[in-house]
This record gives structure tokens, C-alpha cells and sequence, in this order.
């Protein structure tokens, strides 16, 4: 089976030409990009069809299709099966990119440093019993105890939470895009028989030309 671009899979459109030397009857045709398709929801529900992957260092989907598939071409399969719309917010970014968004994020280097959030550590009791499991997102005042006798409100700093500061989070939140499912290699005929099929024009529809070709209606208003 011959692999080609995603763009190729996608329905033409005819809209009407606006060229001032135009005549009424005249379309010009485009690919149709509003028109996207998805992976079968029943493909999903079975994780036989899939595999995990780890993004190594600044791989590209194409870089990763090749990799796994021997085929450059079909990264926006990567891409399809883990629903990645914007490459540039759902990616991992590099190093470079990752300290220039950062930098705009938060304005400067020092403001990196600076607290974004807590988490809890985990707690067990003396029987070994587990109180708070670790990694929960906690109140900056988490780790205080106030303690009331009576004359007096005093309050006790404990070691229960730690500091995650904003270059942290952002390492945390870059990293998690790394992990991502692949569709294993035997399954991509059937990915792509599907794309196919969900693509076709419907010809039931005003518009329809042929089951790859739509037409906007070229409609002249009158005043």
C-alpha cells in the first residue's frame, strides 16, 4: 500500500473564484481543511492496537514515523493516534524553544525560581499505615499545624510539602508530552482504510460533486 501525505487524503473543495476577470460559473478548488478525521473510538478502547514511546531529546513526529514505521510520511499518524492538533503546544519542545517560552512565560530568569505551587511528601503513621500519598497538589499553608491552648494560636512549620517552583512545573508539564502512544505498524492499512472511508463526500449532500469533490454554491445577491 502506497503511503502518502495526510493532505492528499483530504476531500477537495470547489469555492467560487473572486478574480475580477471571473466569470460566475468559475470555482476554484482547494484542499479541504475543516475537514479532519479521527481514530475509531472502538481502536482506542483496545490498547492491543498501541505501544508507549518515550520522545528522546528534540525528535520531530516525522523523525519518530521513520523510526518506528520506515516512513517519514506518516507523522501525522504520530500525531492522529495522541490527537495533537498544534505541534508547537503539544510537542515537547527543545531546549532552546523550552527557555524562550519559559522567559516569556514568566518574564525573567528569577521569576523561575519563584514558588508555583506545593506538594505533599507522603506520610505514614508509626504502624506504617499511609496518611497522604505523595505528589498531591496542597494550600501553601499545608504544612502549618496551628495549635490553640486556651491563652494563645501558635503555629508549627512541618516537613509534609515541598516547593515546586515555576521552571519545575514547566520541566514537568514539557516532559509529560513526551510519553505517547503509537499504533503498531500491522494496524496502519486498517487506520488508513478508515481515514479513507471518512473522508468520502457524502452524496446525499447539496454540495456533493464527487466523493472527493465538494462545491460552495456561487450565488450572485441583487439589491
Amino acid at each position: 500500500m502506497a503511503i502518502t501525505n495526510y493532505f492528499e487524503y483530504l476531500p477537495n473543495f470547489e469555492y467560487v473564484a473572486r478574480g475580477g476577470d471571473q466569470y460566475i460559473s468559475n470555482y476554484t478548488t482547494v484542499k479541504n481543511l475543516f475537514k479532519r478525521a479521527k481514530i475509531n473510538e472502538e481502536i482506542y478502547q483496545d490498547l492491543n492496537f498501541f505501544t508507549k514511546y518515550k520522545i528522546i531529546g528534540d525528535k520531530r513526529p516525522d523523525q519518530v514515523a521513520y523510526e518506528l514505521y520506515q516512513e517519514e510520511k506518516l507523522d501525522w499518524l504520530v500525531m492522529l493516534t495522541n490527537n495533537i492538533m498544534n505541534l508547537q503546544t503539544e510537542w515537547p519542545m527543545d531546549n532552546i524553544s523550552f527557555y524562550n517560552y519559559v522567559i516569556r512565560k514568566y518574564g525573567s530568569e528569577e521569576n523561575l525560581s519563584k514558588v508555583h505551587h506545593y506538594v505533599s511528601k507522603e506520610v505514614r503513621d508509626s504502624e506504617d499505615n499511609l496518611l497522604i500519598k505523595a505528589g498531591i497538589r496542597v494550600p501553601s499553608d499545608f504544612f502549618i499545624i496551628y495549635f490553640d491552648d486556651g491563652l494563645a494560636t501558635s503555629q508549627v512549620r512541618t516537613n509534609i510539602a515541598s516547593e515546586i517552583t515555576n521552571y519545575e512545573y514547566e520541566v514537568k508539564l514539557n516532559e509529560e508530552k513526551r510519553e505517547i502512544f503509537i499504533l503498531k505498524p500491522e494496524y496502519i492499512s486498517t487506520v488508513i482504510r478508515e481515514l479513507k472511508d471518512a473522508m468520502r463526500i457524502k452524496q446525499c449532500t447539496t454540495q456533493f460533486q464527487n466523493f472527493n469533490t465538494s462545491r460552495g454554491e456561487n450565488i450572485i445577491m441583487f439589491s
